[in-house]
């Protein structure tokens, strides 16, 4: 029997020779099994299939999708298949596909038990704190060297970064104050009006906004603007190789990479804060004169007689420490980052999930000092 890309041979009683000529490219399109299986079955004493190729034979993924389906239809069939006379490429692709078929390149199971998994994971949890301790070192060498006058990096570089942790921020810082200074001088008139004391609205607001509240509003801002950038910018130079071309010339990626950026957030980031109490210290005024008919003049002498020096400079640590840790904790993750898309998403989610929780660990501890120094 004979078509235009099958040629059926029944020589010999219960074997069926099938040679396989012409193209066989999947653009032609894939021949249907059918042609075989009516050949299979006008002769049910058929116990074997002999595959061969013609010279002419022209073939890719096609010729392989339809010998897959013929083949799994002859093992159905109990039917054994004769592959030796197909090309050889063809014969591994086979092979392959079987394989895959019957689950026999499936990934092998985890038999770890728990007690491995656990321990797997603090020896990990252990290497990235070691890690970081060391990348912290590098950057407290890295200062030391810049204070003695012996870094060097670039300075339109270092001018684009305070441009980009400040001005750029600014806006943004402003809002956000703005509207945590309303909320915050919303809140507690629901309580003093009620005694009649609702111009502790402006003692309550300066106080929280300039102490803590915005330090620690204009830190989250920064944390998931500036340090998740920090984090993409770093990460992407890892994964193209720029860090690994750094060291090979000789520069080191801490000096020329991290010490910019740390210090042009620890320089924006008190500007930033005191532009938050500002705008904080706007947003009760707000508040005050709009839905409680306070005076312009004495909420604002409440707030100067309530604020004091030292509540400012306590805001201010707290934004120096949040401006290390978050341009800290982005350079790093960016540092460390796996060469991938993956790896860099993965890294600015880190830089920001890192920064924020730093950021409350260091508020808790400043208050801690501040309250047993009594300040």
């Amino acid at each position: 029997m004979i078509s235009e890309k099958l040629v059926f041979d029944y020589l010999n009683p219960g074997k069926l020779f099938v040679k396989l000529r012409g193209d066989w490219r999947i653009a032609t399109g894939i021949l249907s099994i059918n042609t075989v299986t009516s050949c299979l079955a006008s002769h049910p004493d058929i116990v074997q299939i002999n595959l061969t190729a013609a010279q002419d034979l022209k073939w890719d993924s096609g010729l392989v999708s339809f010998l897959h389906q013929l083949i799994r239809k002859c093992e159905s069939m109990n039917i054994p298949v004769d592959r030796s006379g197909l090309p050889e490429t063809a014969q591994r692709l086979l092979a392959l596909a079987s394989k895959a078929h019957k689950g026999g390149i499936a990934p092998a199971k985890n038999h770890e038990t728990f007690l491995e998994r656990v321990g797997v994971g603090l020896l990990q949890e252990y290497e990235s704190v070691r890690n970081g301790f060391e990348f912290l070192g590098d950057v407290v060498v890295s200062f030391g060297r810049l204070v003695i006058g012996k870094l060097y990096f670039r300075r339109d570089d270092f001018i684009f970064l305070v441009r980009r942790c400040g001005i750029d921020t600014f806006l943004l810082v402003s809002l956000i104050g703005f509207l945590v200074g309303m909320i915050l001088a919303f809140v507690a008139s629901i309580q003093l009006r009620m005694f009649g004391a609702q111009i502790y609205i402006s003692d309550i607001v300066g106080i929280a906004m300039v102490r803590v509240l915005s330090a620690v509003m204009t830190g989250i801002i920064v944390s998931g603007r500036i340090g998740a950038s920090f984090a993409a910018e770093l990460g992407m130079m890892q994964t193209n190789e720029e860090i690994d071309a750094l060291r090979t010339l000789g520069v080191s990626p801490v000096e020329f990479l991290v010490i910019p950026r740390v210090l042009a957030l620890f320089l924006m980031m008190p500007i930033l804060t005191i532009y938050a109490d500002i705008s904080g210290v706007l947003g009760g005024l707000v508040i005050s004169i709009g839905m409680l008919h306070l005076n312009f003049a004495e909420y604002l002498n409440h707030t100067q007689q309530a604020v004091k020096v030292s509540y400012i400079w306590i805001g201010l640590v707290h934004s120096l420490a949040f401006a290390v840790i978050i341009a800290v904790s982005g350079c790093w993750h960016g540092m460390k980052c796996e060469r991938s898309s993956v790896g860099v998403a993965s890294a600015t989610m880190s830089a920001v999930v890192t920064g924020i929780t730093g950021i409350v660990i260091a508020t808790a501890v400043i208050t801690f000092i501040c309250q047993t120094l009594g300040i």
